[in-house]
């Protein structure tokens, strides 16, 4: 009995940590949850003074239904520059949807947060 509470335990516990896929559309519905967002990016720009890349993920700006933030330290990792290589790529992103001036984002800190499809 003992260990079947444990296993209730442990897969509860999984469960709650589990990444959750939703529409690109529905980020808005889901700030402060860590989410799974597969779309397209549809264009991007680096801001050199600030060491600033955002990504305009599923429409194109100013109304793309969320960005994706990737700051200096983060861009680093990236082989190629972002704005121009995810450029019309579907892609899968992960992490954990914010608000910034009413419109989601989703900061990346690890390039294995952009999943090409």
């Amino acid at each position: 009995m003992k260990y079947i509470l444990v296993v209730i335990l442990c897969i509860s516990c999984a469960a709650s940590f589990a990444q959750q896929e939703i529409k690109v559309d529905d980020a808005k519905k889901h700030v402060g949850e860590n989410v799974k967002i597969c779309t397209k990016i549809y264009g991007g720009k680096f801001f050199e003074k600030d060491s600033l890349t955002l990504l305009n993920a599923g429409g194109y700006y100013p109304d793309a239904p969320l960005t994706i933030v990737i700051h200096g330290e983060a861009r680093k990792a990236f082989d190629k520059k972002p704005e121009e290589y995810y450029k019309g790529v579907e892609v899968c992103i992960t992490g954990t949807v914010e608000l910034f001036k009413e419109k989601p984002q989703i900061v990346v800190s690890n390039k294995d947060q952009i999943v090409e499809q």
